[in-house]
C-alpha cells in the first residue's frame, strides 16, 4: 500500500533551499563560468548572453551569501571588484557538470520523446490513455 502522504522532513527542506538558488538557468551559467576563473561583473556580463545587469546582480548576490562566490573590491580608481568561486563553489561545479553531461548525452533522447509527446498530443491522444478514450 502506498503511504497517502508525503513527510517533508529537515532534509527535504535542507534540498529544497539548495535547489531553489542553484537551480536556475543564470545560477548554472555563472557557477560554470567561475569555474575556469576569478570574472569581474562586466566580464561576466558580456560572457552570459541575456543577462540582464539587475539578474547578474541578483545571482551574484545570492551565491555570496550562500557562500558559493566571494567578492573582492580593489582599492583602485575606478574600484576593481573580482568573483570567483569559494570553495564550496567548486564543489558545486562537480555535480552542475555531471548533469551538463548527462543533459548533452540525452539531448537526442529527450528531443525524440518529446516529439512522440506533441505528435500524440496534436491527435487528441494522451500517450498512456489511449484505451480510456474508447
Amino acid at each position: 500500500m502506498k503511504p497517502s502522504h508525503f513527510e517533508v522532513t529537515p532534509a527535504c527542506t535542507a534540498v529544497h533551499h539548495i535547489l531553489t538558488r542553484v537551480g536556475d538557468k543564470w545560477t548554472v551559467l555563472v557557477v560554470n563560468y567561475l569555474g575556469n576563473r576569478s570574472m569581474r561583473f562586466n566580464e561576466l556580463k558580456r560572457a552570459i548572453n541575456g543577462i540582464s545587469q539587475k539578474m547578474l546582480t541578483s545571482t551574484l548576490r545570492g551565491l555570496e551569501r550562500d557562500g558559493f562566490v566571494t567578492r573582492t573590491v580593489y582599492p583602485t580608481i575606478p574600484p576593481r571588484v573580482d568573483y570567483e568561486l569559494t570553495d564550496l563553489g567548486r564543489d558545486l561545479l562537480v555535480p552542475l557538470r555531471g548533469l551538463g553531461d548527462w543533459a548533452i548525452k540525452n539531448e537526442q533522447r529527450v528531443s525524440e520523446a518529446r516529439a512522440r509527446f506533441d505528435a500524440a498530443h496534436d491527435a487528441g491522444v494522451r500517450p498512456g490513455f489511449a484505451d480510456a478514450a474508447e
